[in-house]
This record gives structure tokens, sequence and C-alpha cells, in this order.
């Protein structure tokens, strides 16, 4: 069972880093940097289209990621 929990966690991560990679900056050059943290503070840009599916992806692959590192930590 821990061997499996193991294999499975170095998918997740594998694919968990693969999601991220793909994912596109919010905003780019030096006035991205500046006003980035305010707009993803407030919300000006709503994610759309295959951004909201790399998104959604991510946060679902971080929770399986967390459930099986605490499950090989029971083991």
């Amino acid at each position: 069972m821990h061997t499996l929990f193991t294999v499975l966690l170095i998918i997740v991560a594998l694919a968990l880093i693969v999601v991220v990679l793909l994912q596109s900056g919010k905003s780019a050059g030096l006035s991205g940097a500046i006003s980035g943290g305010a707009e993803q503070l407030f919300g000006k840009q709503k994610a759309r289209g295959m951004d909201l599916v790399l998104h959604r992806t991510t946060i679902v692959l971080s929770v399986v990621f967390f459930v099986l590192a605490l499950a090989i930590t029971k083991f």
C-alpha cells in the first residue's frame, strides 16, 4: 500500500509540475510586475478557456498531492 501511494504521489507531482509550467503568466514586463498584484487582488482579469481548465486542474492536483503526502506519513 505504501508503494502504491508513493508511485501515485510521484505521478501527481509530475503532473502538477507540467500543469503549472503550461499556465501563462498573468502579466509580462516591468509594468505587469508592478500592477500584477493589484489586478490579481481585485480580480479584474477572469480566467477563460484553457487558462480556467489549467487553473482548476492545478487546484485538484494540489489537493490530491497533499492528501497523498499525508496518507504516506500515516502508513
